[in-house]
């Protein structure tokens, strides 16, 4: 192993800072245009491309990867703040679907570009080599950085995405 050049770990360093940085800056971003974080933008995407703008807690938590109970709590603040409703399934009592209102369609109207958007579409225009290269090199740095096993999501945030309460 040979030892790292001191200026290439300060922009290694750098490098992670910016990227931490502009998650950052647009989780502000978001925040002051929609009213909504990331992850809340994430579902009301989900439901605007669905059916009739609706669809299940379930669904909502398999397509984001994340647990039912995250997707209730994001769920929970939106309804509060009129960007979504529940009602009961009219085929099944036992479920409720969560559809997107005015709001909600305005909130997407008025969010910036998601970060993650602007991620893919550069990824995607990469050659497959570049893009291997790069997941390696991703999945090195979070190795390095005690970070490979924590589950994650595909949303761009600099807060947590699983926002629901912890248990004592």
């Amino acid at each position: 192993m040979t030892e790292a050049a001191p200026d290439r770990v300060d922009e290694s360093l750098i490098a992670l800072r910016r990227i931490l940085r502009a998650i950052t800056q647009y989780d502000r971003e978001l925040a002051a245009e929609a009213g909504v974080t990331p992850a809340q933008l994430r579902v009301l995407q989900i439901l605007a491309f669905h059916p009739e703008g609706s669809a299940t807690p379930k669904a909502l938590s398999v397509q984001m990867g994340v647990s039912q109970a995250t997707v209730t709590a994001i769920i929970d603040k939106l309804q509060a703040t009129g960007h979504v409703t529940r009602q009961k399934s009219e085929t099944d009592r036992r479920q409720t679907n969560v559809t997107i209102s005015h709001a909600g369609r305005a909130a997407l109207i008025n969010a910036p570009d998601a970060l993650q958007q602007r991620f893919v579409t550069a990824f995607s225009q990469m050659l497959d080599w570049e893009q291997a290269q790069l997941l390696a090199s991703l999945e090195r740095v979070a190795a390095m950085l005690d970070a490979e096993d924590i589950d994650a999501s595909p949303v761009l945030t600099a807060g947590e995405l699983d926002i629901a309460p912890k248990q004592p």
